[in-house]
């Protein structure tokens, strides 16, 4: 039987194994706290609203995105901790215990400005 970490995993990752979504979660990994509204992400991707809502309501349940409503839109903004939460899981038993191995995976994932 899985762990609930392992299935909270998998769960995220199906999530993000759809183009559309993908796409939506680098943007809004990208855009940082300042989030965009559904109907913007729409737009950008030429996405259908209806449809986009689906993508996005599969990403927050997925624990990778949030939403803020503001008046009659909703705002989405990246979880981070949700993300960083999945990436600790993925490298959790990564490097065999050196470092070494993993260096230039921590120096491609460094923010950078």
């Amino acid at each position: 039987m899985a762990a609930p970490l392992q299935d909270w995993a998998v769960n995220a990752l199906q999530a993000l194994a759809h183009d559309t979504r993908l796409s939506v979660f680098r943007m809004l990994v990208q855009t940082g706290a300042e989030g965009l509204m559904a109907g913007e992400i729409a737009q950008k991707l030429g996405v259908p609203p209806s449809t986009m809502s689906h993508h996005l309501a599969n990403l927050e349940r997925a624990g990778l995105a949030a939403s803020e409503r503001e008046s009659r839109v909703i705002r989405y903004r990246a979880d981070y901790g949700g993300m960083r939460r999945l990436l600790s899981f993925l490298m959790e038993d990564c490097c065999q215990g050196d470092p070494l191995v993993c260096a230039d995976i921590l120096e491609i994932a460094a923010c950078r400005p």
